[in-house]
């Protein structure tokens, strides 16, 4: 780790709420920051056990360790010490510990407090990017950064070469994704479904339909919450198994980069929270979201404002049919009879999915912004 002097040190904070989200943003971020910005990161975090399901390459029990050149640091069993950051990361407002803000109080030079937010596509979030909080005890400002899919929000997470590493998942790629997990390359005519949700997901609904279906379709299913649904719909235990016009394979718990293989390999994906409903959007195909679930409903407001920017260039019909399905997989209501429409919408969408993904390419890349909200702070 090279000293404050040679080069700016960023503390990243983060608390594991949203169980593999919250983690999994984080680490993505102060990968980037490093790998990508030369800068010097130490990512705090309450329960490195959840990152190492994402890095099976970490040390789940080491107090302190160095990952890829971003020390990973266990907030449980260390005092962090603000004295040689430049910069301090509180992430989705997880809280600073009491100590360690009071040192920063105390120091010639704070470090730059920024408050990373929750994404969402909420209008206010454009007039709210960049603001200042001062704290309401001590002289200490804390300036909030929302990511966003407007031009005028901190943008989405992204290595440089992820869409370049995307379109260049051919044929070829495919077959051996699917050959690692024992399968061969589904017919042209099958439909691919990952399926990654919360388990109170209308996941027995969502068999029935496919299940009923007129055309084939291969279900594949990552360990997550939704795998007891899966097994109890069909009453076995097995890895394999089918029902009418539906397969279902159900497969290991996968690190980040054989996610992304996973919703480039598939027709359309199911995803949940934060960090695998960013990854299905660079990915370029359909998806229905499925929003962390808050208790004052504002996973709703976040979900009816993130899909008028979705299908805002869709089809009138197949824009209703993909909201109107992903409303209720949202709220966990009945999809059976929904799931006619959004097959037949799936061209559509698909064409749409691809432009969708570019266009949030061209707003500019998250970790860049922070970078240069950084640089504007810190004279």
């Amino acid at each position: 780790m090279a000293s404050a002097a040679s080069k700016p040190v960023w503390d990243i904070f983060c608390k594991v709420v949203d169980n593999f989200g919250d983690a999994g943003v984080c680490w993505r971020v102060a990968s980037l920051l490093h790998l990508e910005h030369g800068l010097a990161v130490r990512l705090w975090i309450d329960r490195p056990q959840t990152l190492r399901a994402l890095r099976p390459d970490m040390d789940a029990d080491a107090p302190r360790q160095q990952l890829e050149g971003v020390e990973v640091i266990d907030w449980s069993k260390s005092s962090p010490d603000p004295a040689s950051a430049t910069v301090v990361i509180e992430a989705f407002g997880c809280g600073l510990p009491d100590g360690y803000v009071t040192a920063m109080a105390g120091l010639p030079r704070p470090p730059l407090w920024i408050v990373l937010d929750y994404l969402s596509a909420e209008s206010w979030v454009d007039s709210h990017h960049g603001l200042a909080s001062p704290h309401p005890s001590l002289a200490l400002p804390r300036w909030y950064f929302y990511p966003g899919f407007t031009a005028a929000t901190g943008g989405l997470p992204r290595e440089r070469d992820l869409l370049s590493r995307r379109d260049a998942f051919d044929v070829r790629a495919r077959a051996g994704f699917f050959s690692d997990f024992g399968m061969t390359v589904p017919d042209a005519a099958v439909l691919t479904v990952s399926l990654f949700a919360y388990a109170d997901a209308p996941v027995a609904d969502l068999l029935s339909a496919l299940a009923e279906d007129s055309s084939p379709t291969l279900l594949l299913v990552p360990a997550g919450a939704v795998v007891p649904a899966v097994k109890a719909f069909f009453e076995t235990t097995a890895d394999q198994t089918s029902r009418g016009n539906l397969e279902v394979r159900l497969l290991p718990f996968l690190p980040q980069s054989r996610y992304d293989e996973l919703l480039w390999a598939t027709d359309l994906n199911f995803v949940r929270g934060e960090d695998s409903f960013v990854r299905a959007q660079w990915a370029g195909k359909p998806m229905v979201w499925q929003p962390y679930r808050q208790d004052d409903g504002a996973h709703q407001r976040k979900l009816e404002a993130f899909m008028q920017r979705y299908t805002a260039d869709l089809d009138p019909a197949a824009g209703a049919a993909v909201t109107a399905f992903t409303a209720a997989w949202s709220a966990g209501a009945p999809v059976r009879a929904l799931w006619p429409a959004l097959r037949a919408a799936r061209g559509e969408w698909a064409r749409n999915a691809l432009g969708w993904s570019r266009k949030l390419a061209d707003l500019g890349e998250m970790s860049a912004k922070l970078v240069e909200f950084v640089r504007n702070k810190v004279k």
